[in-house]
């Protein structure tokens, strides 16, 4: 649990410390979250991927929960900060722009998505709490009854395509997954033994969330406090969508002679080994074995480098690559022919 401990609960301290007093410690908190995951990932490379055991960690409910808690007061800090109320200036606001946006993208988005596939109503809740202070609150229907449900396939707008630049992906994704998390949900409440009202739809209490989110950003800051909230969820929400991205590049399940798709595998999503920015984003970029056992806590999912895609560098890294699609192209087409000819 101690990787998990330091990569993430170490940026909550350095985002509060950097949204009131800026200076050196803003720039320590971006340094921490790139140059010191990066060493990371090269100094302890590969050595948690190594081990395949279902008890490689102990639960990590507590911390999850505690993620889930304090995004919601970074948030309140982050449009203070960039809104200027806390006397930060130019220069150490942007830096706290890029730093709140990243732990927001990377590790905001990673705790939601662990809480929203909780058996507990509460936890599921405070994951979906997380995602509409973003201005993301459609993800957390999305995610469950069509991303896992048609992932690594033409219905999922989430998954990206053979030769798809994530600049193209990213409004492609965002539509396609409001929309068809809207008919999934649609669908589900059609299927219902008795009639639901409908105030408990659950696209209104995203809408709700994310308008409460907006009205007390204005009340604390004005419209710069609404102005700062939509740029820094925009900017994290893109990360979001980029991991996305990449997590599906190019890999597509065969629709079997009966008209449906092959069932999920390990073949089906890339994964990273990379230690430290895993256990920043609760293990995440274990993507396969999340996807074939939704319901296995972050701290048990397992990598097995010879069964399934691996990315060539982390999560992260493989985010600024592929902002430059010739580049990301070059580096994951061959790869991506490779997993298809052996599957």
């Amino acid at each position: 649990m101690l990787w998990f401990n330091l990569a993430t609960m170490v940026p909550v301290l350095l985002l509060l410390l950097s949204g009131f007093f800026g200076g050196v410690i803003s720039v320590i908190g971006l340094a921490y979250m790139t140059i010191v995951v990066f060493t990371m990932d090269r100094l302890i490379h590969g050595a948690a991927a190594r081990k395949n055991t279902d008890n490689e960690f102990p639960a990590g409910e507590g911390l999850i929960v505690f993620l889930g808690f304090a995004h919601l007061l970074l948030v309140l800090v982050a449009v203070l900060a960039l809104s200027g109320k806390t006397g930060l200036n130019w220069w150490e606001r942007g830096v706290c722009f890029v730093l709140f946006g990243q732990f927001f993208g990377q590790i905001s988005n990673a705790n939601a998505h662990e809480l929203i596939h909780k058996g507990n109503r509460w936890m599921r809740r405070l994951g979906v709490a997380v995602y509409t202070t973003l201005l993301f609150g459609h993800h957390a229907s999305a995610h469950t009854k069509v991303h896992h449900v048609y992932a690594a396939s033409w219905k999922d707008p989430n998954s990206a395509r053979l030769g798809e630049s994530v600049y193209r992906f990213w409004p492609r994704a965002w539509i396609g997954s409001f929309i068809q998390g809207l008919k999934a949900e649609n669908e589900f409440r059609t299927r219902a033994q008795k009639p639901l009202p409908w105030y408990t739809h659950p696209y209104w209490a995203y809408g709700l969330g994310s308008g409460l989110t907006l009205l007390i950003s204005f009340l604390i800051a004005g419209w710069m406090g609404i102005a700062s909230l939509i740029a820094v969820s925009l900017y994290a929400t893109l990360q979001h969508l980029a991991s996305d991205y990449i997590q599906h590049y190019g890999l597509e399940r065969r629709r079997l002679q009966n008209g449906r798709l092959e069932p999920v595998g390990p073949k089906h999503s890339w994964n990273s080994p990379h230690t430290f920015s895993s256990a920043m984003m609760l293990n995440v970029p274990r993507h396969s074995d999340h996807h074939m056992t939704p319901t296995r806590p972050f701290t048990e999912l397992r990598i097995d480098h010879q069964n399934v895609p691996i990315l060539p560098k982390s999560l992260p890294a493989m985010g600024i690559v592929a902002l430059c699609p010739p580049l990301w192209r070059y580096m994951m087409d061959k790869r991506v022919a490779e997993v298809t000819a052996v599957s």
